[in-house]
């Protein structure tokens, strides 16, 4: 019997979430890859990784604002591999809402991407993760707690989401440790024109490093909470540079 870890990561086709895949995968773990639209690049991610380790990696599709959905790719994740260890919960939606500009559309994508789905897929996964005592990662950021100006829903979904961390290690404790990750300027966002080279400049100065960071930044976070941090539940890791320090 295979008794390699089994991680599902949320939206893993891309960015972040591929590179805390290879990150991990690399460990040994076994690799639930979800996706929503990106079949494509989930495909050629899950095809990399099986070409290392046969029977490794498999993609899943789920809406994660379904709450039904959130059930039942928990239900086919174990239904594959056999059991659930980590869950990280890295599916986010990102774009300004302005205050007047803010409609039931904009609710659903940021609050259904953000905190609806971690939420119902923790909660469907919480007794999976039970039963191997495994862990929870939620991928929050630092404007969960000092807001960026033109995102306030976006900054109260991670507000949530970051509650939900500190809620949740409470509820599965003591079998499943919740931490968080809560990154700063990362991987600049898809939509360019939200983030104009001067902004980005101002931000990367702002930081104590003085630099922009990497996805291999947030991966060796998210490995250590799983892989080297058997007494911490409860925390958030900012990984930003120093940012936060003098925000």
């Amino acid at each position: 019997m295979n008794t390699n870890p089994v991680i599902l990561i949320t939206g893993a086709a891309r960015r972040v979430g591929a590179e805390v895949a290879r990150c991990l995968h690399a460990t040994g773990a076994r690799i639930a890859l979800h996706f929503r639209s990106s079949e494509a690049e989930a495909l050629a991610l899950a095809t990399e990784l099986n070409a290392t380790r046969a029977d490794s990696a498999q993609i899943f599709r789920a809406d994660l604002a379904d709450y039904e959905a959130c059930g039942h790719l928990t239900e086919n994740v174990v239904t594959h591999f056999g059991g659930l260890d980590v869950v990280i919960n890295n599916a986010s939606s990102f774009f300004a809402t302005p205050i007047g500009s803010i409609d039931e559309a904009a609710w659903q994508a940021l609050i259904g991407s953000n905190l609806k789905g971690p939420l119902f897929l923790s909660q469907a996964a919480a007794p999976y993760l039970k039963q191997r005592r495994g862990a929870i990662i939620n991928i929050t950021d630092i404007h969960a707690e000092r807001p960026l100006k033109g995102y306030p829903l976006y900054c109260a979904a991670k507000a949530g989401l970051l509650g939900l961390t500190r809620a949740l290690a409470i509820e599965l404790a003591p079998e499943v440790r919740v931490n968080a990750v809560a990154p700063g300027a990362i991987a600049w966002p898809d939509t360019d024109a939200d983030f104009p080279a001067l902004e980005r400049q101002s931000i990367i100065e702002h930081t104590l490093l003085k630099r922009v960071g990497t996805a291999a930044d947030i991966a060796a976070a998210i490995k250590y909470l799983i892989v080297d941090a058997p007494y911490v539940t409860g925390q958030v890791i900012n990984v930003d540079g120093g940012r936060t320090a003098h925000l």
